[in-house]
């Protein structure tokens, strides 16, 4: 391995530096095909050996670094599996420590280091085995080691436990000393030229340069080095991305857009008298941005956050109402027939006879709502389809089936997004495309709190409201967790629901599947990785004759699953609504949407087998009226488990935000450029969006500032260059839809 030049391109291929031997093995195992791929697989933490043990203190399970003296050399083959192991037994007067080293015979150099007599450091992590003999044995597996001459000992001892070691994720074939070899070797030879950041911006913020920073990452010499390292590293992700992001936000205003400004006298402000109830102060405010977003001539792109019950479905009919106002069409695109079904009659009811145009009884500025889903029969699809059309539809409120191509729109003004984590960017595309001579308005919106964080960068190119106060009259809900060390209280859940359907009052029972041989519709893989190999989790199936015939008998029990037939799912949950049913037995397609004031008990079965924002927002169907509610978290999960950590951090708060955090810390990030919708990994290596949020911001305002004053990075060709690195054919087009 080796190369006489200097590297000055991130672009060179690793073959022409490292050799295709190494090349080879660090595209296959790690990806790694460039120069700069190298240069970025960061080590993914940097040990530190730490002072000198001495072998008679040592205890099982402690990463040590001990100075001893070599007394015994042997090797022997071991009798249950093909292979030898070299054993060195070392001394430093105080006791003794053997050193393992496995592999092939002949093929050891610690064979040929480490004579007797030799003196040496020795590092790595304390085991112990019993012999026939029934002596305990304490070793060192394959343990880093450094000879040391006797007049030497004591300063290298010192410079070796002061050491710090990069610790790279590996493959087959490259361990992590060979990786941190051939990164040395990169940055031996790379000449990187002018550093990409701005000189005027770097000294401002008080970062070391590019070339140091690499240094820093790869082979510090202080801690303090390596912090200052990471702080550029960072940075440098937090910005490119955010000059990405600001280059969108400044091409999205320049796009045209039909304005829609409100009209007094109009349709809004007859909902608005005829609301039953004051808005909330945050609703007001998010009301306002929306109206003065919708009244200019540049399309709106706007994230509506609110935690569950927050009343968004309310602020979004009213930005929908403005629209029509001004002569144009809404259109609500939700991720399941149940909840968009859900909207329809939520928003026809809140409407009353101001849905009801050109019906007796329809008030003079009435619109029409028409819904539109893939189950729909073919005549009630027709009438739909020529309503939107036509016109004759202010609203039309659908799932999927409002991306097809045969769906078309008189004058589509404004596309309001539910649960927009559920779409992918293609779908949501779609709908924008129906314009002509324009683009319109967007509001996208989302029950699932999202951290600051998140916002800035997922959705950095949106403008962001957040409603954070709950309306008046909303009622509390308890949480509690029903533990497997304590058997009464599951016993006590099913005489609690017996209590408050005794009382006229509905219950929701939620499982992680359907049965036995159905997909599941919960977050089980995740749950299973986290806490090793369990039982199947529990379907709704399963549950159901239980609950008949032993647990709940007597009681109207009604079954909602993904697999019905939308029909299916209509009438059950009308059904639950007109309380013709005591209990609704389901999976988590009630997760969200479903708004049933009566119902006033949550059971989740193996509740450790969700996400937290999924058991937040499955608590949400309940206490959304006067009635107080009860959500009970039925797990099997052991006390000190992660899964029950989890379920004891959602049972201590209804806060979103804060459970949001959490979920944020116990997932992945994904990629933030949306790529992780086509199964790609993160774009960010040092950057996290739960730590680093002040970085974020600052980043934020740099870029928005740098891409104002030189939208195409004219005078920045280096950022340019790390812009166009980043944003590859796949993440272009991703930020070109979104």
């Amino acid at each position: 391995m080796g190369f006489n030049g200097r590297v000055a391109n991130l672009d060179e291929p690793l073959q022409k530096v490292l050799g295709d031997k190494t090349a080879k093995v660090l595209a296959k195992g790690l990806d790694l095909h460039t120069v700069g791929d190298l240069l970025h697989h960061y080590p993914r933490r940097h040990a530190h050996r730490g002072e000198l043990t001495p072998l008679n203190d040592l205890q099982d399970g402690e990463h040590v670094t001990v100075m001893a003296e070599v007394v015994k050399v042997q090797g022997r083959s071991l009798t249950r599996s093909p292979g030898y192991v070299l054993e060195i037994t070392v001394t430093d007067g105080t006791g003794e420590l053997r050193l393992s080293f496995f592999g092939r015979k002949g093929s050891f150099v610690p064979e040929r280091d480490l004579s007797p007599g030799t003196r040496g450091l020795f590092a790595g992590k304390i085991s112990s085995y019993n012999q026939r003999n029934g002596k305990v044995v304490r070793q060192l597996a394959h343990p880093q080691y450094k000879v040391v001459a006797a007049s030497d000992a004591d300063r290298a001892a010192r410079e070796w436990a002061d050491e710090i070691i990069p610790i790279y994720p590996t493959t087959k074939g490259l361990d992590i000393d060979a990786i941190g070899k051939s990164v040395g070797l990169l940055l031996d030879q790379i000449d990187l030229g002018a550093d990409p950041m701005p000189d005027d911006l770097r000294r401002r913020r008080g970062m070391t340069d590019l070339k140091s920073a690499y240094e820093g990452i790869h082979r510090p010499k202080k801690w303090r080095e390596l912090e200052v390292a990471k702080d550029r590293l960072k940075w440098d992700e937090a910005f490119v991305l955010q000059i990405a992001l600001a280059q969108r936000r400044l091409a999205a205003a320049a796009l045209p857009a039909k304005p829609r400004p409100a009209t007094p006298g109009g349709l809004l402000d007859a909902f608005d008298e005829r609301l039953p109830f004051d808005l909330t102060e945050g609703q007001r405010e998010v009301g306002t941005e929306i109206a003065a977003d919708l009244s200019v001539e540049h399309p709106m792109h706007r994230l509506l956050q609110g935690d569950v019950g927050a009343g968004k479905t309310v602020v979004a009919l009213r930005a929908m109402l403005q629209v029509v106002d001004g002569g144009g069409q809404a259109a609500l695109l939700a991720p399941t027939e149940v909840l968009a079904q859900q909207h329809y009659r939520s928003i026809t009811g809140m409407l009353g006879e101001l849905a009801q145009a050109g019906q007796i009884g329809g008030a003079e500025q009435a619109t029409r709502v028409t819904l539109l889903t893939g189950s729909q029969g073919a005549k009630a699809r027709k009438t739909a389809l020529l309503e939107a059309a036509s016109g004759s539809a202010g609203i039309v409120v659908g799932t999927h089936a409002l991306l097809q191509d045969q769906v078309q729109f008189a004058d589509l003004g404004l596309v309001v997004v539910d649960e927009q984590h559920r779409f992918g960017v293609e779908q949501r595309d779609a709908l924008r495309e129906k314009v002509s001579g324009g683009r319109p308005h967007v509001l996208v919106m989302t029950a699932t709190p999202i951290p600051r964080t998140v916002a800035m960068t997922v959705f950095g190119d949106l403008e962001t409201s957040v409603l954070g106060q709950l309306p008046a009259g909303r009622a509390q809900i308890q949480t509690h967790v029903v533990p497997p060390e304590k058997p009464a209280f599951l016993a006590r859940t099913w005489e609690r629901i017996r209590e408050e359907a005794g009382q006229g009052r509905q219950i929701y029972i939620v499982c992680p599947r359907i049965g036995e041989q159905e997909g599941d519709e919960g977050d089980v893989p995740a749950a299973e990785a986290e806490d090793g190999p369990r039982r199947s989790p529990l379907g709704i199936m399963e549950l159901l004759p239980r609950l008949e015939g032993e647990l709940l008998a007597g009681l109207r029990i009604g079954v909602l699953h993904g697999k019905l037939h939308p029909d299916e799912k209509d009438a059950v949950m009308r059904r639950f609504a007109a309380r013709e049913l005591d209990v609704l037995l389901a999976t988590t397609v009630i997760e969200v949407g479903v708004d049933v004031p009566n119902a006033t008990v949550m059971v989740i079965m193996d509740a450790d087998r969700f996400g937290v924002s999924q058991l937040h927002q499955l608590r949400g169907r309940v206490g959304r009226g006067q009635l107080h509610g009860l959500c009970l978290l039925v797990t099997d999960a052991e006390p000190g488990s992660k899964s029950r950590e989890r379920l004891d951090a959602v049972a201590s708060t209804t806060d979103g935000f804060k459970l949001s955090r959490l979920d944020l810390e116990q997932r992945r990030e994904g990629d933030v450029l949306g790529a992780a919708q086509a199964g790609r990994s993160s774009s960010l290596r040092l950057l996290t969006l739960q730590d680093d949020e002040k970085v974020i911001l600052a980043a934020r305002e740099e870029a928005t500032a740098l891409v104002n004053a030189d939208p195409e990075l004219a005078g920045h060709p280096g950022l340019a260059a790390e812009l166009a690195a980043l944003l590859d054919a796949d993440r272009t087009e991703y930020l070109e839809k979104t």
